[in-house]
């Protein structure tokens, strides 16, 4: 994937391809996804490949192409389970530094509604901020809602586990402030840990 995803990067309008693996799913799925566990796919992904154009139309002419092409069904052909979106970032605090390692959050959203889910995240991000220092995040909502299993998911990164982790086990702020928050938009967050492959 990683060879392909050089490949891709090399074509024109191509800001970047990144192969993420999973280390880690952490705390913070919440009642909502318990409550709804027969209608939402859970989100255990082993790995992300992340690409990003420069404009929504160049998405069209990437998807037609030979390199994507064949990322898609070489996966299709090794994986159990896949989702594969077009998507636009939609709300962001700061870009995603891809440049250097880190811990990166890829957080699989699925709520009733749409804009609550957008506002219980901007909401919570907050907490996030203040708690565990983020500077940077972005909302990837999906073009298509119909084919996505997921209403939008949200990618930041930290430097190291250390900045994250402890947050979401010690700290009962994280469960009154961002997942009691969840519940009540009836919203359900499968948050999974990357790091760059």
């Amino acid at each position: 994937a990683k060879f392909w995803c050089e490949k891709l990067e090399k074509e024109n309008d191509i800001v970047s391809a990144i192969v993420f693996k999973a280390t880690l799913v952490p705390p913070g799925k919440g009642e909502f996804l318990r409550e709804r566990s027969n209608k939402v796919q859970l989100a255990k992904y082993d790995f992300v490949i992340l690409i990003e154009t420069t404009t929504f139309e160049k998405i069209q002419s990437l998807l037609k192409s030979n390199e994507y092409v064949e990322i898609v069904n070489t996966i299709k052909n090794i994986s159990k389970d896949n989702h594969i979106i077009s998507a636009t970032n939609v709300k962001r605090i700061n870009p995603v530094d891809h440049l250097k390692q880190g811990v990166f959050l890829f957080n699989y959203f699925y709520a009733d509604d749409l804009k609550q889910n957008l506002d219980v995240w901007e909401y919570t991000a907050g907490w996030f901020q203040q708690e565990t220092g983020l500077d940077n995040s972005t909302v990837l909502l999906p073009i298509n809602q119909e084919k996505s299993k997921y209403t939008m998911i949200n990618h930041c990164r930290w430097d190291k586990m250390s900045a994250i982790l402890p947050s979401l086990i010690f700290k009962r702020s994280f469960h009154f402030y961002v997942l009691d928050n969840f519940y009540a938009n009836n919203v359900a967050a499968m948050p999974v840990l990357y790091k760059i492959a």
